[in-house]
């Protein structure tokens, strides 16, 4: 059975010439098709990280005429008939025309939120160097593109720290499931559903830090400003395709509020701060709003392979031995390669992780699991190569011998922005701290739980 909603990473057999580029970096094998003839999605297997997107360079010719007309293209697209740029081949369905309705609508309040792996790139579709960091930009042009509340994934992602930490915690002090996996990347979790759903109670049960962005924006955020969640439309702006995937599941709803209802790439919301005429590389910085958009450098670590496990170390560690971690920096989760293992002294506590880059890293290491010869803790797994920073919906890289640089600069200005906060343990931002006090209770609590856990199903394909 389909999901009626995974029908988003698409491909236009007008423009594909069947170089099956796309099909070689698809982590699993949804692509198929004869080389040199138009390639088609298997749905059922896709897991929408967009990397088909990424890869493509079959785009349409202006010295060619086709069936549809290039502005009827972009409307499918749901792209500006403004864009100038090339069309390519692979796509997928955008968001832009319900953002823009939201932000005209003036019953609706909007909240939109920021993922970490946007700052470090979005300077690139302004012509500005390959991994520049531009949080305070991207704060200002969402401030003058008319958003009520300019919030930041980065604190949910300080939230899931809080939540993922304590359950880890929890399960190897008490003897729970493991290994346990997080359940960020939504690529990875429909990766398991579909072919290890066997596997699925390994995944930590916490929304990804998108979700528990949205819930927070309906309860807690709706509280601050004084408005009915009904009144609250609730925007993510990521580096993911797959993230759209995401938001529309019927788990990820609290209260019969959906927690995002609406999801833009990094592309889209450039188009759109493009169509609105505003000049990014001249924007004076600015902050992101609180009390939902403070976060600390463990939360800006999500975007980069390792990144997750890093954050939950440091709180992690302080949690089993309640003493400061002695080094922030854990050097051995970072690094591109597939598979990284090691081994966390927490006190008397030995907790061995393994980090994976890509899908088709992590097959070996399931079938381990199944084989009941897993040795270790705690995995984190991201779908794209490097983590959410080279996502499907991150700036394309036109020149392939641009992709390594760009790759290296966006995890430098990473690592740079978790360096110059004054926290960089989840567990020690303030507003984490507040929000616990005055409204959540404690981690893995009743409230907690019902707000920021879910489950997970299995689905339709097995292989």
């Amino acid at each position: 059975m389909v999901d009626k909603d995974t029908d988003i990473i698409k491909i236009d057999a007008e423009l594909c010439t069947g170089c099956r580029r796309c099909a070689e970096v698809c982590p699993v094998d949804a692509i198929e098709g004869k080389q040199g003839t138009p390639q088609f999605i298997n749905v059922e297997k896709c897991v929408m990280c967009g990397q088909c997107i990424q890869i493509c360079s079959a785009y349409a010719s202006i010295f060619e005429e086709y069936r549809t007309s290039r502005e009827d293209k972009l409307r499918e697209r749901n792209m500006p008939v403004t864009l100038e740029e090339p069309i390519f081949a692979a796509y997928n369905i955008g968001d832009l025309p319900k953002v823009k309705e939201a932000l005209t609508n003036t019953e609706a309040f909007t909240m939109v939120q920021c993922a970490p792996a946007v700052r470090v790139a979005i300077a690139e579709e302004f012509g500005m160097p390959l991994g520049s960091l531009a949080p305070g930009k991207l704060a200002a042009a969402l401030r003058q593109l008319g958003f009520n509340r300019i919030y930041d994934t980065n604190f949910a992602a300080d939230l899931t720290i809080m939540e993922e930490g304590s359950e880890l915690v929890q399960r190897i002090t008490e003897g729970g499931l493991l290994p346990m996996f997080t359940s960020c990347c939504p690529a990875w979790v429909k990766f398991v559903e579909q072919e290890y759903p066997e596997l699925i109670p390994h995944l930590s049960s916490c929304k990804s830090p998108q979700q528990m962005a949205g819930t927070m924006f309906k309860t807690y955020g709706a509280q601050a400003d004084g408005v009915e969640p009904d009144n609250i439309y609730s925007v993510a702006i990521m580096p993911c395709t797959c993230k759209k995937f995401e938001s529309q599941r019927p788990e990820m709803n609290t209260d019969g509020y959906q927690n995002v209802d609406a999801v833009l790439t990094t592309r889209e919301l450039a188009y759109l701060i493009k169509e609105a005429g505003i000049d990014f590389s001249s924007l004076p910085e600015e902050d992101f709003d609180k009390p939902l958009g403070m976060y600390s450098g463990a939360g800006h670590l999500f975007c980069a392979t390792g990144g997750v496990m890093e954050a939950a170390i440091r709180t992690a560690y302080e949690l089993i031995t309640n003493e400061p971690i002695p080094n922030v920096n854990i050097q051995y989760v970072r690094g591109s390669q597939g598979v990284r293992r090691g081994v966390v002294h927490a006190g008397d506590v030995k907790v061995k992780t393994v980090v994976v880059s890509g899908l088709k890293n992590v097959v070996p290491i399931l079938e381990e699991i199944k084989k009941g010869n897993a040795d270790f803790h705690f995995m984190e797994v991201m779908t794209c190569p490097v983590g959410c920073v080279s996502g499907g919906g991150q700036p394309k890289v036109l020149l392939p011998k641009d992709t390594e640089i760009a790759y290296k600069n966006r995890i430098s200005s990473t690592y740079r922005h978790d360096e110059e906060q004054t926290y960089r343990k989840s567990h020690e931002n303030p507003e984490i701290k507040a929000i616990y006090k005055n409204f959540l209770g404690e981690p893995l609590g009743h409230k907690s739980h019902h707000l920021l856990h879910t489950e997970y199903k299995q689905r339709g394909y097995c292989k």
